[in-house]
């Protein structure tokens, strides 16, 4: 049950104390189930903890090796920054301990919150709403008995220096680490992809957990997806739309196999200010229940069909299991089509057509390979009569990624929801629907398969900014008229390439140094910075340095549309020819289990393997996979380690397939039916 939050806490309260809320993290076990993040709360002067350590507070309450929590670790797993942790916002599995001081209070306590100046609430609610709602996950500890041990006598030593810069007095290369990427991403995944994300300024996390902030920087590559594929479907007669963001409960529960599928993922709204709600609404989860009913009002004859519908949107699904940005959120924007045609070979050709304009935002857009392909019928869309899909590949974590599906729902809805029509003959037939979508995940794909260790690499064609200028080469001995003629300069020569189609722009901030400004950009992933110093202003040249490969060249000015222009598209090119070449290096053909399945899996690879499209093979070489593995987890928030087939290729040949007569299943005696690609996938 969601609590209601207003229930707990004081609308003001003049006189209230500060709260104090300190965030420890403790060893734990990998299998103990625990979480390494422990909440201590209390009052910021009058409770248990005033002048007690965090050593000596996590003894009390027994976390061992306790210290002060870092804000990474606070925002990764709390979803909140580290100087605003709400109480109210905390969630299972942390455990959360509160100083029996709070049942003293008598005045309000005022505790800092994300997105609001202060909640204030009072130690008897702070309480009950932890009683009422983490009762397995916090407990009360009376600090006011323990006492902080004397330091124990030592003999005087020389000091020595230290290996790492002293933070009291921390050096510049410690402030540059600190604006930069401070994790490899070949040794920390996880955390480095949350650094790249918000020091890219593509995302900021939010005060509920598994909800994020898009930022304008990444909102654009949305906003390119969305131009993108407006333009192709509306060649194919679809037209946008918005429904409501609400589902009935009756209406969802329609289709018994399509809520299953949701069921627990669905969020329920159940209140109206103070008062119930007659009839609970949910959020959508998909939109196939808001829209189907309407669609059988509409549709009455073969002359309204085909009716074809898309809209851009936002849908909720409560997970609560490794949130993950852009990957696996609890809000994320999409778009989904929902269309109905007279035959079951309309729809199919349809099904196939918004695949293919998927593929092509994956490739065309993103520089990201794909493999397109069938679902198995256990993975397809609950209720779908079948699925196509796109599938990924993140090398750095060995996993599949699905991209996005394209689904032919049959006549499974239509029965359902009476979607039928007359035709020619005035005999009732059902429609045959279709529906398909893709969403901001796209953009984590992007993300994870592109970055490095400086930051975001981001593709030409939908980078907000292609090409920034930075005026380089300015010493003491510049005048004030050699500055200008250079910022001038700079400023023409954006404004020609902004002029030819080319999204530039001139950093002209005056606070910045430009070793600064190189690395701002880089880490943003602009593809190609401009230099430009005295001598190159003499020569009537410009420097080119490009953030995918670091390569540096130069032209003339007078050369300089028609070179960036080109470069722009050797870039996008040389990306993607890039990234499919690391996917097949690590993509494996094989024929039989004992010829290398699972060790090809922990050599972080695809699998492309004969296959008897049984859903119990299916079953048992994920169990199997999970049991021989013998690699170690690369990305915490990833699921379990057992392969599941991705998708059955349309063209198994192009990865390496041969025919599959004659073939036995990788995982029974029975005939092979195709190639499936099998891999650990998010």
């Amino acid at each position: 049950m969601t609590a209601n939050v207003e229930d707990y806490v004081l609308k003001n309260a003049a006189d209230a104390v500060k709260g104090k809320v300190l965030v420890i993290k403790r060893k734990v076990a990998k299998t103990s189930g625990l979480s390494e993040l422990v909440v201590v709360v209390s009052v910021a002067t009058g409770g248990g903890l005033d002048g007690k350590g965090v050593g000596v507070i996590g003894k009390a309450i027994g976390a061992k090796d306790a210290r002060v929590a870092s804000e990474d670790a606070i925002t990764s797993k709390l979803g909140m920054p580290k100087d605003a942790v709400s109480p109210f916002q905390i969630q299972a599995p942390v455990e959360v301990v509160l100083d029996n001081a709070l049942t003293k209070i008598t005045t309000g306590i005022a505790f800092k919150a994300p997105n609001a100046s202060e909640i204030i609430t009072t130690g008897t609610n702070l309480i009950k709403y932890f009683k009422e709602n983490l009762p397995d996950h916090h407990k009360i500890h009376d600090f006011s008995v323990v006492a902080e041990a004397p330091a124990a006598s030592k003999p005087a030593v020389k000091s020595k220096p230290s290996k790492t810069n002293d933070k009291a007095t921390p050096g510049l290369d410690e402030k540059e680490v600190k604006i930069g990427i401070e994790v490899k991403k070949e040794e920390d995944f996880a955390k480095w992809y949350q650094q790249v994300l918000v020091k890219g300024e593509m995302l900021e996390y939010y005060d509920v957990s598994g909800c994020y902030i898009v930022r304008p920087w990444a909102y654009y590559v949305w906003e390119r997806v969305q131009s993108f594929f407006n333009e192709k479907i509306d060649g194919l007669g679809v037209e946008n739309c918005a429904f409501p963001l609400f589902v009935s409960q009756r209406a969802l529960e329609r289709e018994k196999d399509h809520i299953e599928g949701f069921a627990p993922e669905v969020a329920w709204v159940t209140k109206a200010g103070t008062s119930d709600l007659a009839e609970p609404v949910a959020i959508r989860p998909t939109s196939e229940t808001v829209l189907y009913p309407v669609y059988a009002k509409w549709i009455k004859s073969h002359r309204d069909l085909p009716l074809k519908l898309n809209q851009w949107n936002s849908v909720v699904r409560w997970e609560f299991k490794h949130p993950q940005p852009f990957i696996r959120s609890r809000e994320f924007y999409w778009q989904e089509g929902h269309t109905a045609h007279a035959t079951l070979e309309e729809a199919s050709v349809e099904v196939r057509r918004i695949l293919d304009y998927y593929a092509m935002i994956y490739e065309d857009l993103m520089a990201v390979p794909v493999v397109k392909g069938k679902k198995s019928e256990k993975e397809k869309f609950a209720g779908a009569y079948y699925t196509t899909t796109v599938e990924g590949y993140i090398p750095t974590t060995g996993r599949g990624i699905q991209g996005a599906t394209s689904h032919c729902l049959g006549q499974n809805f239509s029965k359902m929801f009476e979607i039928c029509y007359e035709d020619g003959d005035r005999l009732k037939s059902f429609a045959w629907q279709n529906s398909w979508g893709i969403s901001t995940r796209s953009i984590g794909v992007m993300v994870m398969v592109h970055g490095d260790n400086k930051g975001l690499v981001m593709p030409p064609r939908c980078s907000r900014i292609q090409a920034v200028f930075v005026v380089c080469g300015i010493t003491a001995k510049t005048t004030e008229e050699e500055k200008k003629t250079l910022t001038t300069k700079v400023e023409e020569l954006a404004q020609t390439l902004r002029a030819s189609g080319v999204r530039a722009k001139a950093d002209l901030r005056e606070n910045y140094t430009p070793g600064y400004k190189f690395n701002h950009w880089e880490m943003r992933g602009v593809p190609l910075r401009i230099e430009l110093g005295p001598r190159d202003l003499a020569q009537s040249k410009i420097v080119l340095v490009e953030r995918f490969s670091g390569s540096k060249s130069s032209c003339s000015m007078a050369d300089m549309t028609t070179t960036v222009r080109a470069q722009l598209d050797d870039i996008h090119k040389r990306m993607l020819d890039g990234a499919r070449a690391v996917r097949d290096a690590h993509l494996r053909v094989v024929d039989d289990w004992g010829s290398g399945f699972v060790s090809a899996l922990d050599s972080k690879c695809l699998v492309l393997s004969p296959w008897c499209e049984a859903e119990c093979c299916e079953e048992a070489i994920k169990k199997r996979s999970a049991e021989e593995s013998s690699a170690k987890e690369q990305d915490e928030k990833a699921p379990s380690m057992g392969a599941k087939s991705l998708c059955i290729p349309f063209d198994a040949a192009t990865l390496g397939g041969k025919s599959v007569k004659g073939k036995k299943c990788i995982a029974c005696d029975r005939s092979a039916v195709s190639y499936t690609l099998f891999g650990r996938s998010y």
